[in-house]
């Protein structure tokens, strides 16, 4: 670890909590279990059906496993898809985010530190599908916008949601690779300052705030490995900070992986490496091998 690091990493203020729709969710204990559902059929990860009932039952097996969120999606992120439409979108998510809350009654949750009921993140860029899914409640808002503007802010601090801003360059749904950085990671603490104050500034308290680094999103391979690296420039700045980290593609440069369900043992290594730079929440497909890699690294702590 060079001096830089290690000065960050003394800095760290860790913090304690999340506050979401009234909650309070400790993240002293250790990280938590993001499960991602995908409502659609066009996931990278060929790991979606459009599907209620089959989602709900995915989400208490996630449960089961681990998850102590549940990041339920209606469209990919995938920039080789058209954008489907608002009303499209809603027609996939709203029925589960109706039932959700029922369907958890008959869940179990793996261990007694596990947040239950889980939260529910709800995963969109655009202010119409979240101003229409609001009615049906939803816990935190993973924003793949990069806000903006301070629009989907002030719906989330409406019905009290919490908020997850992610790093990126331009639209979503476009791709962003010719971006490069002179520093990325000044380019994140000067992203993460300004969109701060932008949400607190529209109603979100500072402690319903996650950030998110956009690992692959407006990035090239090198700068998301000095994401990982230097991790504890980010997570110094008192705010939880969540890695999605599963299969992505800088797994497949590193490892020469092309499937992405084969990328599993490289996800778990960034999940580890994550944990001990000061992520608070890892955003998975495999959740029951996140839950006992972060369990063991509980234990050996």
């Amino acid at each position: 670890m060079s001096k830089n690091e290690q000065g960050d990493k003394d800095k760290m203020d860790f913090p304690c909590e999340l506050m979401a729709r009234g909650r309070r969710i400790a993240l002293r204990n250790r990280p938590l279990v993001m499960g991602i559902l995908n409502i659609n059929d066009d996931s990278f990860s060929s790991d979606g059906k459009i599907d209620t009932e089959w989602a709900l039952a995915r989400a208490v097996e996630m449960v089961a496993e681990g998850a102590d969120i549940i990041d339920v999606g209606g469209e990919s992120a995938r920039t080789n898809r058209q954008a489907i439409s608002e009303q499209e979108e809603l027609r996939r998510i709203e029925p589960f985010l109706k039932t959700f809350e029922r369907t958890m009654k008959g869940a179990t949750p793996r261990d007694s530190i596990q947040v239950f009921p889980p939260l529910v993140s709800l995963n969109t860029w655009r202010a119409g599908v979240i101003e229409g899914a609001l009615e049906a409640g939803f816990d935190l808002l993973n924003d793949m916008s990069a806000l903006p503007d301070s629009t989907n802010a002030q719906l989330c601090a409406r019905i009290g949601a919490a908020l997850l801003i992610m790093h990126s360059r331009g639209e979503p749904k476009v791709r962003h690779t010719h971006v490069t950085y002179s520093d990325v990671m000044q380019e994140l603490r000067d992203f993460f300052e300004e969109k701060i104050r932008l949400a607190t500034e529209a109603g979100v308290p500072r402690e319903s705030l996650i950030l998110d680094p956009g690992i692959d999103f407006a990035k090239q391979v090198d700068d998301n490995l000095r994401i990982f690296r230097e991790l504890g420039r980010l997570t110094s700045q008192g705010v939880p900070v969540l890695l999605p980290v599963s299969r992505k593609s800088v797994i497949k440069h590193v490892l020469g992986i092309q499937d992405p369900k084969e990328r599993d043992a490289g996800t778990i290594a960034c999940v580890v490496a994550g944990a001990l730079r000061g992520a608070s929440i890892f955003r998975v497909h495999n959740v029951s091998a996140a839950w006992f890699a972060l369990r063991s690294l509980e234990a050996l702590r």
